[in-house]
């Protein structure tokens, strides 16, 4: 029962968060910011919020400097607008998931361009 709790904050605290970065934070090192994912302890006390930027790694790593500055506008925010005991301590993570699957789709697209131009060897 414990872990749907946490999963139902983790879910909350991104959404908020996600309409944080829309609406309220203005910071420009942020950029284009995407939540994707929200990881909550059991005991709702800490939470990791995972992000992707597209970019290169100067933007990624001004974006991580804007966010840090933010974490406690941000923790703020999110106990003014949800309802909990304790609002969790909140740290940004990186997820290189998103260039991951970009770079796959890449090697994938020239794989298939090389197919295409090779005529058949049978």
């Amino acid at each position: 029962m414990e872990g749907k709790r946490s999963e139902k904050v983790a879910d909350l605290i991104r959404k908020e968060i996600s309409e944080m970065f829309v609406k309220t934070i203005k910071d420009p090192r942020i950029g284009l910011v995407t939540i994707t994912r929200v990881t909550v302890t059991g005991d709702c006390r800490s939470a990791r919020i995972h992000f992707s930027v597209p970019g290169s790694v100067e933007e990624r790593t001004r974006s991580m400097k804007g966010l840090d500055s933010a974490r406690g506008y941000i923790r703020r925010e999110l106990a003014r607008r949800v309802n909990l005991r304790y609002t969790p301590e909140i740290t940004f993570e990186f997820d290189p998931s998103i260039e991951y699957a970009i770079h796959i789709g890449e090697v994938l697209q020239s794989l298939q361009e090389e197919k295409e131009e090779k005529p058949d060897e049978n």
